[in-house]
C-alpha cells in the first residue's frame, strides 16, 4: 500500500496524509522517498495554492523509524559505520515539503513526537490537537536532534523555550504547545482537519502569485529594513502587470469578493 496519499477537496487544495496507521505514520526511508516523489509532482502544479500534511489516525506521526536506528547504531558499533550522509539524505526525503512554492499548513491531528513534529515544523502554519503530544524527544533516546529540529525549534518558539524542551526531551499537550506559540491554534482532534482545510481555502482565494511571492519573503526573510523594501518594490512591479491586480483593485471599489485566475 502506498504510504503517502494525496486527496484534492477542491480545486487548488491538496490534502497529504501520511499513511501508516499501524505504525503510527513513523517516518521510514520508504515514507521519506514517497512523499518526496509527492512534493515534486505538487511542485509542478501551476494550478497548486495551499496544501495541508497531516496523518492517519491515531497520530501525525510518532517519529523516527526505530528499527532503522537500532541498525545504525549496530553498524556503527561493530562496523564503524559513518552515517552522517545517510541521516543527511534522510532528512532531505521528509524536509521537502518546505521545497513547496505554496504555504503549507500542518493540521497535527494525533500526536507529532521527534521527525514527526520536526516535519510539522518545517511547514508554514500549524493546527494542532489539544490532546496530542507533541515534542522533540531526541535527548531521550540518546541522539541528538535531527531533522532540522535544532534550528526549526528555536526559530518559531525563541531559544529559551527551545532550549527547555531541547534538553529535556518533554512532551508537551497540543494546548500548550499552541500557547506558546508552536501552533496557530489548539482544537479538539476530529476539528483539526477541517479548520486546516478552511484555513487552506482562505488562501487559496487570494491571488496565487503574490501568496508564492510571500512564501518566498517569509521563508528567507530581509536581513535589514532596506532590503526588505527592495523585495517588496521588486514584487510589487511583477505584480502591476498582472489580471489579478485588475480584479483585486475592481473588487475593492465593487466591494465584493475578488475572483483571482492566476493571471
Amino acid at each position: 500500500m502506498p504510504l503517502i496519499r494525496v486527496e484534492h477537496p477542491e480545486p487548488g487544495v491538496a490534502v497529504v496524509v501520511l499513511d501508516d496507521p499501524d505504525r503510527r505514520n513513523a517516518m521510514t526511508v520508504d515514507m521519506g522517498e514517497a512523499l518526496r516523489e509527492t512534493t515534486a509532482a505538487l511542485a509542478d502544479d501551476e494550478g497548486l495554492r495551499a496544501v495541508v500534511l497531516t496523518g492517519e489516525a491515531p497520530a501525525f506521526s510518532a517519529g523516527g523509524d526505530l528499527a532503522m536506528l537500532e541498525d545504525y547504531g549496530r553498524r556503527t558499533r561493530e562496523e564503524g559505520f559513518d552515517a552522517t550522509a545517510p541521516m543527511r539524505d534522510f532528512y532531505g526525503r521528509f524536509l521537502t515539503v518546505r521545497d513547496l512554492p505554496v504555504p503549507v499548513i500542518a493540521a497535527i491531528n494525533g500526536h507529532a513526537v521527534g521527525a514527526g513534529l520536526c516535519v510539522a515544523l518545517a511547514c508554514d502554519l500549524r493546527i494542532v490537537a489539544d490532546e496530542a503530544k507533541v515534542g522533540l524527544n531526541f535527548s531521550r533516546l540518546g541522539l541528538h536532534p535531527g531533522m532540522g529540529g535544532s534550528w526549526l525549534l528555536p526559530a518559531i518558539l525563541g531559544t529559551q523555550r527551545a532550549a527547555e524542551l531541547l534538553y529535556t526531551g518533554r512532551l508537551v499537550p497540543g494546548h500548550q504547545a499552541a500557547d506558546w506559540g508552536l501552533a496557530l491554534e489548539s482544537l479538539p482532534a476530529d476539528e483539526v482537519l477541517p479548520r486546516a482545510l478552511t484555513l487552506a481555502s482562505e488562501i487559496a482565494e487570494s491571488a496565487p502569485q503574490v501568496v508564492r511571492q510571500l512564501k518566498q519573503t517569509l521563508r528567507s526573510p530581509a536581513a535589514t529594513l532596506d532590503q526588505a523594501l527592495e523585495r517588496e518594490a521588486a514584487c510589487q512591479a511583477v505584480n502591476y502587470g498582472t489580471d489579478d491586480l485588475v480584479e483585486g483593485l475592481a473588487a475593492g471599489r465593487e466591494r465584493r469578493a475578488p475572483r483571482f485566475r492566476g493571471a
